[in-house]
C-alpha cells in the first residue's frame, strides 16, 4: 500500500509541476500582454483626447521609466516577500491598470495607467522568472528558462495582436482590449492560488529599498557594450511602439490598427529568436553580428521613413528586434559567466534599467523632433544616432580574442 501511495505521488508531482509552472506562465505572459495593448490604439487616443504626438510618445515613456523605478526599488521583493505574492501584487496592478483605461477621458489617466503597467512589469519579470526556474525539475532550469522568455515576449507580441485585432474589427476599440485584459487578470489569479511557494519570506528587512545599481568591476567594459548595443536596439523597438501606429496613419493614410500591432509584435518575436540565436553563435561573434544588425535596422528605418513605405519598415523591425535580442543575450550570458550568485541580481538589474531606460528616452526624443521637423525627419535623424551608437560599439570591440 505504500508503494503504491509513494508511485502515486510520483507520478502526480510531474502533473503539479507542469500545472504550476503553466500557471506562473500565464502570469507573466498577461502582464507582459496589459504593457503593450496600447500600441496600436495610440492614434485612437490621440484622435478621443485631442493630444499631440508628443503626448503618444511621452505615454509610451512613461511606462519604461515606470519599469527603471520599479527595477530599482522593487526589483528584490519577490527575494524576501515570497514569488507568488510578487507576481500575483503584479497581476492586481495590471487589471488596475485595465480599469484605469476603461474610464480614462484624458491624458493624466493614461499616463496613470502607464505607470501601473510599468511597476507591474518591474514586479513580475523577476519573480516569475526565479519562480519558475525554481519550479523546473533538476536538470530542467535551462527549459525554465525559454519558458520566461516564451512569456515575456510572447505577452509582449501578444499585446498589440490582441488590441489592433479588435480595434481592426469589433466594436468600442478604446475599452474592449481592457475589458478582455481584465478577464485574463481575474483568470490567472484564479490559476496561481495553488501554486506553491519557493521562497521562505524574511522578516526583519526593510520590503522597499531603492539601490543604484552595481556592476563589478572586472566586467564593466563589456557589460557596457552589450548593455549599449541593447539598449540601442530597445530604443529603435521603443520608437516603433510609440510612433508605428503614426507612421501607418500619417505618411502611409492607412488606419489598420491590426496592421500596427502586428508590425510591432514581430519585433517582440524576434527579440526571442535573437536571444535564442546568442547561444548557439560563437561569443566573439555575438556583439558584432548585433552590431551590423542594428546599423542594417537603421538603414530599412531611414528608408521607410524617406520613401514612406511599409516594406522597409517590417524589415526594420525584423533585423532590430533581432540584434537587440542578440545584444542582449550576450549581456545576460556575460553576467552569469561572469558575477558571483551574491552580486547577480544587482547586475541583472543594472542591465535592465539601461535598457529600459534607453527603451524610453529617445521616443520622447523623437516626439519632441515630431513637433518641430515631422515624423518623417525625425525618424530619419534617430536612424543616424542608432546606427552611430552601433558603429561606435563595433568599434570597441576587443579584436583577437574573445569579447570578456
Amino acid at each position: 500500500m505504500t508503494s503504491d501511495r509513494t508511485a502515486s505521488r510520483s507520478r502526480r508531482t510531474p502533473r503539479r509541476r507542469g500545472a504550476a509552472t503553466a500557471a506562473v506562465a500565464a502570469a507573466f505572459w498577461v502582464v507582459m500582454v496589459g504593457t503593450t495593448i496600447p500600441t496600436p490604439l495610440y492614434p485612437h487616443y490621440e484622435e478621443a483626447f485631442g493630444f499631440s504626438a508628443l503626448m503618444v510618445t511621452v505615454a509610451f515613456a512613461v511606462y519604461a521609466l515606470g519599469v527603471v523605478a520599479g527595477l530599482l526599488g522593487l526589483g528584490s521583493l519577490s527575494d524576501r516577500l515570497g514569488r507568488k505574492p510578487v507576481t500575483a501584487t503584479a497581476l492586481v496592478l495590471t487589471g488596475a491598470a485595465a480599469w484605469v483605461f476603461l474610464v480614462a477621458d484624458g491624458l493624466t489617466l493614461l499616463l496613470a495607467g502607464r505607470v501601473l503597467s510599468g511597476l507591474a512589469a518591474a514586479l513580475v519579470t523577476g519573480a516569475a522568472t526565479a519562480h519558475l526556474t525554481e519550479l523546473a525539475a533538476p536538470g530542467e532550469q535551462i527549459r525554465a528558462g525559454r519558458i520566461a522568455l516564451a512569456a515575456n515576449m510572447g505577452g509582449l507580441a501578444g499585446g498589440p495582436l490582441l488590441a489592433g485585432t479588435l480595434a481592426e474589427w469589433a466594436p468600442d476599440p478604446l475599452r474592449l482590449a481592457w475589458i478582455v485584459d481584465a478577464a485574463l487578470v481575474l483568470v490567472t489569479l484564479l490559476l496561481l492560488v495553488p501554486v506553491p511557494e519557493t521562497v521562505q519570506r524574511r522578516t526583519g528587512e526593510r520590503l522597499f529599498a531603492a539601490r543604484l545599481p552595481r556592476v563589478p568591476a572586472e566586467i564593466r567594459a563589456p557589460f557596457m557594450r552589450c548593455a549599449l548595443a541593447a539598449g540601442a536596439g530597445f530604443a529603435v523597438m521603443g520608437v516603433l511602439t510609440a510612433t508605428t501606429g503614426l507612421f501607418f496613419t500619417m505618411l502611409l493614410r492607412l488606419d489598420s490598427p491590426v496592421l500596427s500591432g502586428a508590425t510591432v509584435s514581430l519585433t517582440f518575436v524576434c527579440v526571442a529568436i535573437g536571444q535564442l540565436l546568442a547561444r548557439v553563435l560563437p561569443p566573439l561573434e555575438v556583439l558584432a553580428a548585433a552590431c551590423l544588425g542594428l546599423v542594417a535596422a537603421a538603414a530599412m528605418l531611414a528608408a521607410a521613413m524617406l520613401t514612406a513605405s511599409a516594406a522597409p519598415l517590417l524589415g526594420a523591425a525584423v533585423a532590430d528586434g533581432l540584434s537587440a535580442g542578440l545584444a542582449l543575450g550576450d549581456g545576460i550570458a556575460l553576467i552569469t559567466r561572469r558575477t558571483a550568485p551574491a552580486v547577480r541580481g544587482q547586475a541583472f538589474s543594472a542591465l535592465f534599467a539601461m535598457v529600459y531606460a534607453l527603451l524610453a528616452l529617445p521616443a520622447i526624443g523623437v516626439g519632441v523632433l515630431i513637433v518641430h521637423i515631422g515624423l518623417r525627419s525625425a525618424g530619419t535623424v534617430f536612424a543616424v544616432v542608432v546606427a552611430a551608437l552601433a558603429l561606435g560599439v563595433l568599434a570597441s570591440l576587443p579584436r583577437g580574442r574573445l569579447p570578456a
